[in-house]
Order: structure tokens, then C-alpha cells, then sequence
């Protein structure tokens, strides 16, 4: 933990932009979390939850959608931990990228809610 401290504030002091890009994924995810909390509905005996190209949508309950608040927790306390370690260990600039995919992973999450609490 002390040395969890120190990278964040070798960060903060350091590297600017990749704490932005921490704190875009933080926020990111909390509001994919607060999206995904207000979409399950378990009053709904079926709901929406996946797409197949051949099948058109799959239907199933609302537990399945329980997969959504779970990846926003994951995409925002997990992976920023992640980084700070892929920043220790390989650097700035593999840590942006990793930050970076993280974004785009929780916008992509965003799009597949929508969608399917849009059929549902």
C-alpha cells in the first residue's frame, strides 16, 4: 500500500495527463454504473440481454443485466489500479494506452446497455 501511495503521487506530480485520463475513466464508469443500476428492472420477467448476428436478440432475465454495474466497477476501481502498476512497471506512455483502451471498452459498454434497454 505504501508503495501504491507514492506511485500515485509520482503521478499527480509527474504525469498529468495520464491522471486525467484516470480520473475520465473513474468518472466514466460511475456513471456506467448509475446507467446500469437504473436499467435493471426485476419487475420485468424478460428482458433483453444480448445480440446474436443469426438469432436477432436473446432474451433472458434481468440477473443477466447485472453484468453491466459489475463491468463499471471493474472498468473504473480495477483497471485504474491496474494502471498504476503498469505504470511502475512499464511506463507512462503503455499506461495511456491501457487508460485509453479502458475508455473506449466503458463507451462501448455504454452503446450495448443502450441498445438493448432500448429493444427490451
Amino acid at each position: 500500500m505504501k508503495t501504491l501511495g507514492e506511485d500515485f503521487k509520482k503521478i499527480y506530480h509527474n504525469e498529468r495527463i495520464m491522471l486525467i485520463l484516470m480520473v475520465i475513466n473513474l468518472i466514466a464508469s460511475i456513471a456506467l454504473l448509475v446507467y446500469g443500476l437504473i436499467k435493471l428492472s426485476p419487475n420485468i420477467p424478460v428482458v433483453k440481454t444480448g445480440y446474436g448476428d443469426i438469432g436477432g436478440y436473446r432474451d433472458g432475465s434481468w440477473v443477466d443485466m447485472i453484468a453491466f454495474p459489475l463491468l463499471a466497477i471493474i472498468f473504473g476501481v480495477f483497471h485504474n489500479l491496474i494502471a498504476v502498476r503498469i505504470f511502475r512497471k512499464r511506463g507512462a506512455g503503455m499506461t495511456k494506452f491501457f487508460l485509453i483502451i479502458t475508455t473506449i471498452l466503458i463507451i462501448g459498454t455504454f452503446i450495448v446497455l443502450a441498445r438493448l434497454s432500448q429493444e427490451g
